[in-house]
């Protein structure tokens, strides 16, 4: 097991070529060891060079409302007013920091997705 750091893009593709062979490893082999550490320095390669940034807050609503089966006049009861849910979903109107906490507390949004300028 050679393990080094992941510095250029070269070095990324070699690690996940070995992360392929080592797949399927046991947990707690050797293979399994290395797998771990591979995996970890992948990790921190792509989250510095290919950064996913958050989703805009009010695609985020819509996509929970979508899993959770809700439809406008569901999200109406978490922020006020059907005509209030309107204008939020067409971006006509700002989150204040009350709908924020109800989006968090009702849909389980996470409030650093809500609080973002859209």
């Amino acid at each position: 097991m050679t393990i080094k750091p992941i510095k250029t893009k070269k070095d990324y593709n070699q690690a996940m070529e070995r992360l392929e062979v080592l797949f399927d490893a046991k947990k707690g082999s050797p293979e399994g060891d290395e797998l771990e550490v591979l995996s970890i320095l992948i990790e921190k390669y792509e989250d510095e060079h290919f950064p996913i940034g958050l989703p805009d807050p009010i695609e985020a609503i819509k996509f929970r409302m979508e899993q959770l089966g809700y439809n406008q006049v569901d999200l109406a009861k978490v922020v006020g007013l059907k005509s209030r849910a309107s204008e939020i979903l067409n971006k006509k109107r700002k989150l204040s920091l009350d709908m924020i906490r109800q989006l968090h507390d009702k849909l389980h949004i996470p409030t650093d997705v809500l609080i973002q300028p859209y």
